[in-house]
């Protein structure tokens, strides 16, 4: 790495590492947090930035006690593609409840941080609107849901 890191260098790990676990290297375990710093020149903040966008995308979880390790089989779409699937799995239209960030966190076996980062960006893209005091609503339908 060069002496000033660039902003972004989160994410160049992150695809780095993924690209380390869909290659099938390493195994079920990623090295330590400090191995991960060491290997890559950068401070353990820029790591965890790292796990945490690849926790968001389902490719590793964390595990107490033991790391992270790499989410195996089941469904391999990112969790903002899950979430935005939900509107059309659950059968939902405008103007319908979204479902809390408890019920997603427990739908999709995610921690709460990685449900709120992704509702943001829905939010951002027009596809949920927050109500206070009723929560979340679908305000339009995704893409690939919408009828021609």
């Amino acid at each position: 790495m060069p002496e000033a890191s660039p902003r972004g260098t989160y994410l160049v790990i992150a695809e780095t590492l993924r690209n380390e676990v869909q290659s099938g290297q390493g195994g079920d375990a990623l090295p330590s947090e400090a191995e991960l710093m060491d290997s890559h020149g950068v401070s353990r903040n820029t790591i965890r930035r790292a796990l945490k966008v690849l926790e968001a995308d389902g490719v590793v979880e964390s595990a107490p006690g033991i790391g992270w390790r790499v989410v195996r089989g089941g469904d391999r779409r990112s969790l903002a593609q899950r979430m935005t699937d939900l509107i059309e799995e659950d059968s939902l239209s405008i103007g319908a409840t979204y479902p809390s960030e408890a019920k997603l966190c427990e739908r999709f076996g995610v921690s709460r941080t990685a449900v709120r980062r992704v509702l943001g960006q829905m939010e951002g893209n027009g596809l949920l609107a927050t109500v206070h005091g009723k929560g979340r609503t679908v305000r339009a339908l995704p893409a690939s849901t919408v009828q021609p």
